[in-house]
């Protein structure tokens, strides 16, 4: 199946407004899809940039992960897709004393918590700090929003630097 046709079975199952429940689809495997999503968050079918944001919004709302494989599943097939890092990027977030929320580039907003865990990878040179988004898939957060987390950190358990938010500490160091 085309990409369009895929956009057309997304839009019809997420006709209310919220993200269509992919974790219930297992449709059988059609293929792959030459489409990418890059480090930097953007998203490219047949080697073009797909310039359309509600296009992208849309693509983002069936994308499923199954172990290392990326998926864009409607309740009729699934189609694997690339992704280079992370499906998503944290673009912003709104930092308070006792709850962090991320905002996405595909805007997907997510609150810091057991269930979104911040998970630092890398190193202390080069850190790549994520945020769980939604079964499986995380977010990249840019380095901006990252500056910004690192600006509102405050020492917490064992002497590490980090964030609280939603009753949980977030180390904000590999």
């Amino acid at each position: 199946m085309r990409a369009e046709g895929i956009a057309a079975a997304a839009a019809t199952a997420a006709k209310d407004g919220g993200l269509p429940p992919v974790h219930l689809w297992n449709p059988p495997f059609c293929g792959d899809l030459d489409m990418e999503i890059r480090a930097d968050g953007s998203w490219f079918y047949e080697g073009t940039p797909i310039g359309r944001p509600a296009m992208v919004r849309l693509f983002s709302t069936i994308l499923k992960r199954e172990g290392d494989r990326y998926f864009l599943v409607t309740p009729a097939e699934k189609v694997g897709i690339r992704v280079v890092d992370a499906p998503f990027l944290a673009v912003d977030a709104d930092i308070s004393r006792d709850r962090v929320t991320f905002t996405t580039n595909v805007g997907d907003q997510v609150t810091a918590d057991a269930d979104h865990p911040i998970i630092m990878r890398g190193n202390g040179v080069q850190p790549r700090p994520y945020v769980m988004v939604r079964a499986g898939l995380e977010a990249l957060i840019d380095r901006k929003t990252f500056y910004r987390l690192a600006a509102a950190a405050n020492e917490g358990p064992e002497g590490r630097i980090g964030l609280h938010s939603a009753g949980q500490f977030f180390a904000l160091e590999s």
